[in-house]
């Protein structure tokens, strides 16, 4: 009877197969809505945007229509698209930089108490100094314009870096380290197995942050420097389209960098899901 009973209950339970169906369901699901939603949104917002401006009458030297800067960025595409080559390959200069540079002096910081109550409160200097403040005087003094470029956008994007990475390697569970010492792991093992592992989903946090500053400061940069010539980025092209009042030029450079913007923390959402998903509480996907 009993046999029975515990056979029932069994037969009654949903299988293994049919929870990870409905999970791969759930999850397609939710993935739907997710690129569905913001993008009726934002076409909702961009139908709304053309039918004021048509409806108003309003002119495009004030207020350009959506189809107006999508017609001006295909019509203007050739020279558009070297601006904006320049702009992404100075972001990812300079984020590279700043993952470098702040990865390395965030683990001296960890593992040397001295050099973080040295340098740390220049780190802070750096990060709380406006950019548009010290780019002039960094302009004066490096001869080459594209490194002074970088150099500005590495300054923007290094702190959060450095200090998300810091935040991270100096999080690890108490226990675990007393557990490490208790079996004499050596250092390389305690940084590789503990330090690591606690200091991941900081830095990915980080580098999402980091990313859009790298843009931003690479673009306020530009402004600041007032470059032209083929060798600049889209912050020239804004320029030059303000100074010859042509407003869909401006849109429509305006457009590339918002783009480029979400196409950077899309990536690196993407990325920390990937390192992350499989083990860590921040990019596990649960049932809703």
């Amino acid at each position: 009877m009993a046999s029975t009973s515990t056979i029932d209950a069994a037969g009654s339970a949903p299988s293994v197969a049919a929870m990870q169906a409905r999970a791969a369901r759930l999850q397609r699901r939710e993935s739907a809505l997710r690129l569905l939603v913001p993008s009726l949104i934002v076409a909702a917002l961009l139908l709304g945007w053309e039918l004021v401006v048509r409806l108003n009458d309003i002119p495009h030297y004030i207020l350009p229509a959506p189809s107006l800067v999508l017609t001006t960025l295909r019509d203007n595409w050739g020279t558009l698209w070297p601006a904006l080559w320049f702009t992404v390959k100075l972001t990812l200069l300079a984020l590279a930089a700043a993952i470098v540079g702040g990865v390395l002096i965030a683990i001296a910081f960890a593992l040397f108490k001295w050099v973080e109550i040295g340098f740390f409160p220049i780190a802070v200097i750096l990060q709380v100094t406006p950019i548009i403040a010290i780019a002039p005087l960094i302009l004066i003094y490096v001869s080459s314009t594209t490194a002074a470029l970088l150099l500005c956008a590495w300054i923007v994007a290094f702190f959060p870096i450095l200090s998300n990475t810091v935040i991270g390697l100096k999080s690890a569970d108490r226990n675990l380290r007393d557990l490490f010492k208790l079996y004499r792991a050596s250092p390389w093992q305690n940084f590789r197995y503990l330090l690591v592992p606690s200091a991941l989903p900081y830095f990915m946090a980080g580098l999402k942050i980091a990313g859009g500053l790298a843009l931003i400061g690479a673009v306020v940069a530009e402004f600041t420097a007032g470059t032209a010539g083929r060798e600049t980025g889209l912050a020239s092209r804004i320029l030059e389209s303000s100074f010859r009042t042509e407003i869909p030029m401006m849109f429509a450079a305006l457009l590339l960098v918002s783009v480029l913007g979400i196409v950077i923390f899309v990536v690196f959402a993407a990325l920390s899901r990937l390192v992350l998903g499989h083990w860590h509480e921040s990019e596990m996907r649960h049932e809703r």
